[in-house]
C-alpha cells in the first residue's frame, strides 16, 4: 500500500479527533462576526476557498480566500488564517510576516517544529494528520473538519459517509475515462477544485473544475463518451440529464461533499495504478515549495 492510500484511509478517525479538538483551539480561530481571510497554496488554497464560502454563507462573518501569493495588501482583516501542512511554504511565511501587526494571524499546520510556529500569532497543530506522501489527503480534510466543527457545522454523518466512501466500490468504468470534470456549488466549489488537483497530481489526468451552474456556459462542449463529470454537492436541476445526453459519464454526489472528495482521492490512486504511476512520487512536485531568496 502506498503512503497516500494509507493516509486517505485514516481520514474518518482523523476527522473524529479534529472535531473533538476544535474546542481546544477556539481562542485561536475566528470569532463570529470577524472579517477573515483564509490563505494557502495548492491544496490548502482550495480548502481555504471551501472554508471561506462555508463561513460566509452561514452568516458567521465576511470571509475571503486567497492564494498566499495573491493576498491583496490594501484590504484590512481582523484575522488571517493560513493553512500550511509543512509550515515551511515560502509564500505563506512571507505573507504572515507582512500582515503581522495589522491583523491577528493563525496558522493551521501539521508540524509545529517549523518556521510557521513563530511566524503566526496563534498555532493550531494537527500533527496526527501529518503525511509522508507529497500528495495531500488527510491533512487537508482534517483541517477543514476542524474549522467546520469550529463553525458548529460538523456532524457525525460526515464521518459515517467517509467510511462509506472508503468501502463502497467506485462507479464502474470510471478509471478508464480520459478526462474528468468536477463541479461544486457554494462551499463545494473549493472541493471541486481540490478534486481536480488530486487527479492531476496523483494520476496525471486531464481534469477541470467549475461552479456547477457555469458548466453549461461552454465547458459542457468537451463532454462525450470517455469523459466523466462528477458533482460534489447538490445538483442543479436538469444538469445530470444534459450531461448524460452527451454520452458522458455522470457521477452523482450522494454523500457529504467532503466524503465525496475522499471518493475522488481513491479514484486518483486507482487511475494511477491503471497507468503504472506511483502516486507517492508525483512528477515535478515536492512536499513543500521553498523558494530561494
Amino acid at each position: 500500500m502506498s503512503h497516500v492510500e494509507d493516509e486517505l484511509n485514516s481520514q474518518p478517525d482523523c476527522w473524529t479527533r479534529a472535531a473533538h479538538e476544535a474546542g481546544r483551539y477556539a481562542d485561536a480561530l475566528p470569532d463570529a462576526g470577524e472579517r477573515v481571510a483564509v490563505v494557502g497554496c495548492g491544496t490548502s488554497y482550495f480548502m481555504a476557498q471551501a472554508v471561506a464560502a462555508l463561513r460566509e454563507t452561514t452568516g458567521q462573518g465576511e470571509t475571503d480566500a486567497f492564494a498566499a501569493s495573491e493576498f491583496p495588501r490594501g484590504r484590512s482583516y481582523d484575522r488571517v488564517v493560513a493553512l500550511t501542512r509543512s509550515g515551511t511554504t515560502t509564500e505563506v511565511l512571507d505573507l504572515l510576516g507582512k500582515v503581522r501587526g495589522s491583523a491577528r494571524t493563525t496558522a493551521v499546520t501539521a508540524d509545529p517544529a517549523t518556521p510557521v510556529a513563530t511566524a503566526a500569532d496563534d498555532l493550531v497543530v494537527l500533527d496526527f494528520a501529518d503525511e509522508r506522501s507529497v500528495v495531500q489527503t488527510r491533512f487537508a480534510t482534517t483541517a477543514f473538519t476542524l474549522l467546520r466543527a469550529h463553525l458548529g457545522l460538523h456532524t457525525d454523518a460526515a464521518v459515517t459517509d467517509a467510511r462509506t466512501a472508503l468501502s463502497a466500490p467506485l462507479p464502474e468504468g470510471l478509471v478508464d475515462c480520459a478526462q474528468f470534470t468536477f463541479l461544486g456549488r457554494g462551499w463545494t466549489v473549493g472541493l471541486a477544485n481540490e478534486a481536480g488537483l488530486k487527479m492531476r497530481e496523483a494520476s496525471l489526468s486531464w481534469t477541470e473544475a467549475y461552479p456547477a451552474m457555469e458548466y453549461r456556459h461552454g465547458p459542457i462542449s468537451i463532454t462525450t463518451e470517455g469523459t466523466a463529470t462528477w458533482m460534489l454537492g447538490e445538483t442543479p436541476a436538469g444538469l445530470a440529464e444534459q450531461v448524460r445526453a452527451t454520452g458522458g459519464h455522470w457521477v452523482e454526489g450522494t454523500l457529504d461533499p467532503l466524503a465525496e472528495l475522499v471518493r475522488v482521492q481513491r479514484l486518483a490512486v486507482a487511475v494511477a495504478a491503471r497507468r503504472g504511476l506511483d502516486p507517492d512520487r508525483p512528477r515535478h512536485l515536492t512536499r513543500s515549495v521553498i523558494l530561494a531568496p
